[in-house]
This record gives structure tokens, C-alpha cells and sequence, in this order.
């Protein structure tokens, strides 16, 4: 059976299983406790989309220990980037009947199918970095990334004077992040026409894949002079390329995120820029959130939009900081 027929028989299901927990008469575990907003001896379904980013796992780490502090439980679920397998958790986050579920799409397809199930199910259902446009989540945290990425294009056009040739590596197509980052820093072009986008293509929010495409995209155009990574890794790709291909000219480097590899890429000019996202504010947000609407707190804003920091290659005291301790 292929990945694309078990996805179906698991949102079938999903939709299934929500349809008769909401039947349920009592309200979900924790929702009368005494902790933060009602979340003491809560559990609270975590669904990250691929532990092996650094950027969940930060998220990963600061909800657990929000979780402590309030005496609440956490149990993660770790869907590898794929959208089927976690539809399947969270299938299994329903039928334990978890306080609330705090959940980061894998992808866009069919985002939308979790957040419906839950909130069928009567679970509170915070989304954090990702949220599904035909389904947001009863709260959603992020950076505003529109903002970050216009910052950081302005950054980029004014360090290459209004002229360059830009090659942009795009994350994942149709997540939240990918569309307002390309979005953000369009609109930071508008006002460049020396910036010539020479080519754009996905590499998935991942270093490999970023390397392959950078280095396919400078066999096209040798003469690049900017790459834009729309998330840390791939610019770290591309600034491999980048050394691996001996050009003639220099070639600046952006990234987005301010993972832990990415400031160590900034402090050593391997990187020349990147947008700071507070990744560990966002993962005690998701559990303040989360314990907020367990215990029936009606004034949950529907988004919680987070302030980037843009960070450059002549900060490195600065990015020091932020490697000791991470926003």
C-alpha cells in the first residue's frame, strides 16, 4: 500500500475517532485543576514535525520545561516530516484523550485535517510556526515572519548596494513559514530593481538538499552573487556550495531562523546574516496557551505573533549571546 492511500485510510479514521470523542460528556482531563490556566496533572499532546531540526527540537525542549514548571505533562510525537505518520499521532493524542494538543505541521497537505478532528474532539489545539489556512488552531504562535523576512531583504539590498544576482533556496512549499518569508522579502525587492532574482527553487528546509540545489543553480548561473536560504540549513548549503565552487566573486549569504548551527555560521562569517527567531519563547507560549484553554479561559488571542532579530556576520559578541542563551 502506498504512502498516499495509508494517508487517506488515516484521515478517515482521524475524522472517525474525533466524531466520537466529542460525544464525550465531560470535559477534557485537567480542565477544573489548579495549575496555569486549569493544567495540572494535564497531559498535553506535543506533534513536532521533525525532531531532527534544531528549530523543534528548541521548541521541543522550553514546552517541556514550561510543562514542569506549571505540573503538567508532555508526550511528543515525532512525525520525521512526514504529513500521514502524523495524522496517525494525533489520531492516537484523541483517543488517549490529552488535555489539549499542541501541534506543528509536518507539511501543508491536509493540515488542515488535525486541527478539524480536535476541535470535533473537544481538545484544545494550539498550532506554533505552522497553521492551516481552511483550519486554524484555536491559537497560533509564530514569528511574523512577513516582518522578519522585509527586514532582512532590506539588509540583503543595502550590503549589496541594489545590485545583485539572487538565487533563493525556498522551504517547503505552502507552510505558513515558506509562504510569508517569500512574501515578506518580495516585498523588500519591490523597491530594488538592481536585485535580480536569477533563480528559485525548494530545498525543503534542509542543508543537503540546499547544497544539491545551490550547486545545480551556480552551474546555471555562475555569476550569482546572493543567496537567500529561507531557513538556516540551506544557506549553510549554499555557503558550501559556494566554497566548493571557487568563484571569482564574493557571494553574500542569508538565512532565516537563528538556529544554533546558523549563529555559529554568523559568528564566523561563514553566513553573513540572519533573522533570530525567539524559538524557546515560542515553545512556553504553546504550554502557557495550551493550559490557558484547558481551563476554559476565553481571551486566547487567535495569534500570537513573535519579533525576529536580525543578526549579522560583524555581531559576533552577539551572536554569542544568543548561543548561550537562546530567546
Amino acid at each position: 500500500m502506498n504512502r498516499h492511500r495509508i494517508g487517506a485510510t488515516a484521515l478517515a479514521a482521524l475524522v472517525t475517532l474525533s466524531l466520537t470523542a466529542c460525544n464525550r460528556e465531560s470535559p477534557p482531563p485537567g480542565a477544573a485543576g489548579s495549575g496555569q490556566g486549569g493544567c495540572s496533572g494535564v497531559t498535553l499532546g506535543l506533534a513536532v514535525a521533525n525532531l531532527q531540526a534544531d528549530f523543534f527540537n528548541q521548541i521541543q525542549k522550553a514546552a517541556k520545561a514550561e510543562a514542569d514548571k506549571v505540573g503538567a505533562k508532555v508526550q511528543v510525537s515525532d512525525a520525521g516530516g512526514d504529513s500521514a505518520t502524523q495524522v496517525n499521532q494525533i489520531q492516537d493524542f484523541i483517543s488517549r484523550q490529552v488535555g489539549a494538543i499542541i501541534y506543528i505541521p509536518a507539511g501543508a497537505t491536509a493540515a488542515g485535517v488535525p486541527v478539524r478532528a480536535a476541535q470535533q474532539a473537544k481538545i484544545p489545539i494550539v498550532a506554533v510556526d505552522r497553521n492551516a489556512p481552511d483550519a486554524p488552531a484555536d491559537t497560533f504562535i509564530a514569528t511574523d515572519s512577513v516582518a522578519a523576512a522585509t527586514t532582512l531583504g532590506d539588509y540583503v539590498v543595502k550590503q549589496t548596494n541594489g545590485q545583485a544576482k539572487l538565487a533563493i533556496l525556498q522551504g517547503q512549499i505552502g507552510t505558513t513559514p515558506q509562504v510569508d518569508r517569500q512574501k515578506g522579502f518580495d516585498a523588500a525587492l519591490q523597491d530594488a530593481p538592481g536585485v535580480e532574482v536569477v533563480a528559485q527553487q525548494p530545498a525543503d528546509w534542509a542543508q543537503d538538499k540546499g547544497f544539491a540545489v545551490a550547486q545545480d543553480m551556480l552551474q546555471a548561473h555562475p555569476d550569482i552573487t546572493a543567496f537567500w536560504g529561507q531557513a538556516d540549513a540551506m544557506a549553510l548549503g549554499a555557503a558550501q556550495a559556494v566554497a566548493n565552487a571557487n568563484l571569482p566573486q564574493d557571494v553574500f549569504i542569508a538565512g532565516f531562523d537563528g538556529d544554533f548551527a546558523g549563529l555559529k555560521a554568523v559568528k564566523a562569517g561563514d553566513v553573513d546574516a540572519t533573522m533570530v527567531q525567539q524559538t524557546q519563547k515560542m515553545g512556553r507560549m504553546a504550554v502557557d496557551s495550551a493550559c490557558d484553554l484547558v481551563g476554559g479561559k476565553k481571551d486566547v488571542p487567535k495569534q500570537q505573533l513573535q519579533e525576529a532579530f536580525l543578526l549579522t556576520k560583524d555581531e559576533p559578541d552577539k551572536a554569542q549571546q544568543y548561543i548561550d542563551n537562546h530567546p
